[in-house]
Parts: C-alpha cells; structure tokens; sequence
C-alpha cells in the first residue's frame, strides 16, 4: 500500500483533475492560496513596481512585505511624478534614479516626493535600507523599456509586477473613457517588451477610485471578464486589515502622509482596508466631493501583463513610442479609429 495522503494533499489531488476550459492553462489552482503566489512560484528575484506614477508603488507595497516575509529578493520601481532634476543620486540610465532614504534633493520641505519619504519609513522603522528605482514620466516606452532591462540585468530579475492604484491600467482603449491613460500605458507597453523575464503581472488595487476620472467600472469588470476567457486573470485576493502586511501598509502611508500632500487613491484605499464606508473623507482633498469608500476598494485585482496587453490593439505602436507626446499621438490616432466606444453602463446592484 501507498503512503496516506494528508487532507491537503487529496484536496489538491482533486483539483489536478479538474478539466480547464479549452484553451486556458490553470496551472493546478487551489483555493488554499491565491493564484498570483502560484504564477510567483519559484521567482527568487521581483520587481514591483509603479505603473501609473505618483503613489502607484504603495499599491505594491502589502506584496512587497508577503514576499519579503517569504524570504523573496524584492525591488521596488516607480513611474515618478516628482521633479527628478531636483535629485541628486545615481542614475542607472538616462531616464531612471535610485532614490534612497539619505538622497540629497533640493525639493522644498512638503514638497512631492513619495519615493524618498518611503525609503525614509522602511529604514527608520523597519532597517531596510532600499533602492526604489524612479523612472522619469516624460518618456516613451522604448526609453522606459532600457531603464526596466538595466535593473533586470543588475539585480537578475525574474518575475515584474506592474501596480496601479486605481483600476484605469486595465482599459483597453476602446472605452468611452479611459481615465489617465498614458503613465499607465506607457509602463503595460514597456514590461511587454521584455523578453528576458517570463514572469509579468498587472495588478490593480483601489476599485472604484477612478471614478473621479470618469472610468466606468462596469468597463473594468467587463474587461476582466474578457481576461477570464483568455486564461490571464489570477483572481482577486482582499487585504485584511488584521495582516501584518495590511498594518505596515497603513503605517507607510499614514507616515508618507504625514510629510506631504496626502494622495487621493491612497487614502481612499487605506480607508476601506480599515473598513471605512460610504461617503467618508480622511483626505482634506476630498472635501466638497462624494466618495464611496468600499469593501472593493481594498481587494487586489491580478492579471498576466501579456493578457492585458494583447487585449490593447495599439500595444505595438505604443512600443515604438519616444516620447509622452508619441503616446498621446498613438492613444489619440488609435482612438480616432474606434468608430463605436463602448459607453457608460451603471452598474445594476
């Protein structure tokens, strides 16, 4: 007779035999752990980085800590909205910087800096002296693309995972609206180029942000759909406010916050991972509009980069582009050709 079979073991046995639908690798999943750990499997080396600037790398940060805690060599990257002329530290391309948590800069005391301010948190309070890579946002995705191939050749990086704050990455550019399309873009374009790292994931956090941006969330939930056939979504997975990752989440923003303009996004999805509701303002820019801070706000959406991006029918253009200015001319040539936009649907709930 054969060795007994734990309990996790049948029930993993059990979903090995369950037949995907035609054309989907599953890759044996299991309700015991979210399917993003086991796209991770194996990666020793991972870039988490900003894909739509500003705020966008704390979005990373509560896979930045599970992975940390996992003992998982992690690099934090992000498209930058703050001035970079005004840093001085090294610059691993033209267009990329290292910014670290003594990085000398002559950005006035609240001035905008997320990427410095963080680096000063993970060192004060937990001793991780980090580099978080800024890339420039005036650039093209052929620039952004070298800056990317540089970090992955110094730290031999397996696996990038692209994070937005807000749920506009995943608009494909035949919607009415597509939110603030270009950073986003710009980055989905970028990573898709690589061809040295298999491993390439977008993940959204902060469903219903974008609202303020005119994005149609029915769109985002009709895209994932379109992504569920294409075997590229890994499912959507909540922070608990109770995980260790979700506290020190909280605790960065809430220090970063504390030391410059609160960011809209950030505070929306803090607030829901605490369980906030409704039409709740804890961000003085708020003030005077209505919010609904949900549930939904604090889950992580994951996708396969390459899905999404074959989903984007101006991806290889976008690839070529040198300059935001050629992204816009690429978004707006494209758009000019959709001759029906899918329009607003109000969600029926």
């Amino acid at each position: 007779m054969g060795k007994a079979l734990t309990k996790h073991e049948r029930l993993n046995e059990r979903s090995d035999q369950i037949e995907a639908p035609e054309g989907v690798t599953t890759g044996s999943p299991s309700l015991f752990r979210p399917a993003i750990f086991d796209a991770l499997e194996g990666k020793s080396k991972i870039l988490i980085s900003g894909c739509g600037g500003g705020f966008d790398v704390f979005a990373g940060l509560p896979l930045y800590f599970a992975l940390r805690h996992a003992e998982v060599d992690v690099f934090l990257g992000n498209l930058s909205f703050t001035a970079l002329r005004s840093v001085k530290g090294r610059r691993p391309t033209e267009l990329s910087m290292e910014i670290r948590h003594n990085t000398k800069h002559s950005i006035t005391s609240n001035g905008y800096f997320p990427e410095y301010h963080l680096c000063q948190w993970l060192k004060n309070e937990l001793q991780d002296d980090v580099v978080i890579y800024a890339f420039d946002r005036e650039t093209g995705a052929k620039q952004l693309t070298s800056s990317y191939e540089s970090i992955v050749k110094t730290h031999s990086i397996d696996a990038i995972i692209l994070v937005d704050g807000g749920t506009d990455s995943l608009m494909f550019g035949d919607e009415l609206s597509l939110g603030t399309p270009h950073e986003d873009s710009t980055s989905i374009a970028a990573v898709t180029a690589i061809k040295n790292v298999d491993t390439k994931l977008l993940v959204c956090l902060g469903f219903g942000v974008d609202s303020y941006h005119g994005v149609c969330h029915s769109h985002f939930l009709e895209n994932t759909s379109s992504l569920i056939t294409d075997g590229a979504f890994l499912g959507a997975t909540s922070i608990l406010k109770e995980t260790k990752e979700a506290q020190l989440y909280i605790q960065a923003y809430d220090y970063v916050k504390s030391q410059m303009m609160p960011s809209i996004v950030s505070s929306s999805i803090s607030d829901a991972i605490r369980g906030c509701f409704g039409n709740y303002h804890s961000n003085h820019r708020t003030k005077g509009s209505e919010l609904y801070i949900n549930p939904l706000m604090g889950m992580y959406w994951c996708y396969r980069l390459e899905g999404v991006a074959r989903r984007m029918k101006h991806i290889d253009r976008l690839m070529e582009t040198e300059s935001v200015a050629e992204v816009d001319n690429v978004i707006t040539t494209y758009r000019a050709t959709v001759e029906t936009k899918r329009q607003p649907v109000q969600l029926p709930m």
